[in-house]
C-alpha cells in the first residue's frame, strides 16, 4: 500500500504572516516557499539584541518544514534567537523594472518571510544532521567527503531549528505598470533588465595537494 503524504498547511496561517499590501503577489502554496528557500544561499536573521532590532546575514539549510541555522555559541544573535520570536527572510532579485515614471520603477523578486521562535538543537545526532543540511545547501555533496566536526568544534557551535509553519511568500514578475497617460506620451524606454546569478570557474586553494582535482559536482555546478 502506498502511503499518502499528509497535506501541508497553506502559507500565511496567522494575522502577522498574512500580507496586507499588494496581495496579488502573495503565494499560498508551500511549494513556492520551498522554491525560494532552496534557491537562496543567505537568509537575513532578524532578532532583538538588548531591545535593538538587528538583522544579520546567516547561512541556512532546509529539511522539509524545518530550517536549520548555525552560529557561534558566543554569538548574541544566536542566544537571542531562542529567547524571543525572530524573523528569517530570503530575497531573490530577478530584475529591475524600468518604468516611464519614477513612481512605477520596481523590481522583480521572490521573497519569503518566516516568523516564530527557534529551538536550540541539543540532540547530538540532530545537531550533526542540521549541520549537514546547512553545508549541503551551500555546497551540495561536500559533507560526504570532508572531515566531520570535532567535539571541540561542536562545542563551539550552536545549531537552531526553525519551524516553517508561520511563513509568507510574495513574488513580482512581468513588466512595468505605468499610468495610461505616461504610456500615451511615449518617448521613454520601459521594460525589464533581468538579473541572474552565475557561478565562475573554481579556484584551487593555494595549499592544495598536487594531483587533487576539483570534484565533479563542483564542476557541474559551475557549468550551470
Amino acid at each position: 500500500m502506498t502511503e499518502t503524504a499528509a497535506p501541508r498547511t497553506p502559507l500565511s496561517p496567522t494575522p502577522r504572516s498574512t500580507p496586507t499590501r499588494l496581495t496579488d503577489r502573495a503565494r499560498i502554496d508551500r511549494a513556492d516557499l520551498d522554491a525560494v528557500l532552496d534557491a537562496g544561499l543567505i537568509c537575513h536573521l532578524g532578532v532583538l539584541l538588548g531591545g535593538t532590532p538587528v538583522v544579520l546575514p546567516t547561512s541556512y539549510g532546509r529539511d522539509g518544514d524545518t530550517l536549520y541555522l548555525h552560529g557561534s555559541t558566543g554569538a548574541g544573535n544566536m542566544r537571542a534567537a531562542v529567547a524571543t520570536d525572530i524573523s528569517v527572510t530570503v530575497t531573490l532579485v530577478d530584475g529591475v523594472v524600468y518604468a516611464r515614471s519614477a513612481m512605477h520603477f520596481s523590481m522583480n523578486y521572490r521573497c519569503a518571510v518566516v516568523l516564530g521562535r527557534a529551538r536550540e538543537v541539543t540532540d547530538h545526532d540532530e545537531r550533526l544532521h542540521g549541520l549537514r543540511v546547512i553545508v549541503d545547501h551551500a555546497a551540495p555533496g561536500a559533507w560526504s567527503r570532508v572531515r566531520p566536526p570535532s567535539k571541540k568544534e561542536l562545542a563551539a557551535t550552536k545549531v537552531l531549528a526553525f519551524d516553517l509553519t508561520e511563513a509568507s511568500v510574495k513574488v513580482r514578475s512581468g513588466g512595468p505598470q505605468d499610468d495610461p497617460s505616461d504610456i500615451d506620451n511615449g518617448g521613454v524606454w520601459a521594460g525589464v533588465l533581468p538579473l541572474r546569478q552565475t557561478w565562475d570557474t573554481p579556484i584551487d586553494s593555494a595549499d592544495l595537494d598536487p594531483g587533487v582535482r576539483v570534484p565533479s559536482d563542483v564542476l557541474e555546478r559551475a557549468a550551470g
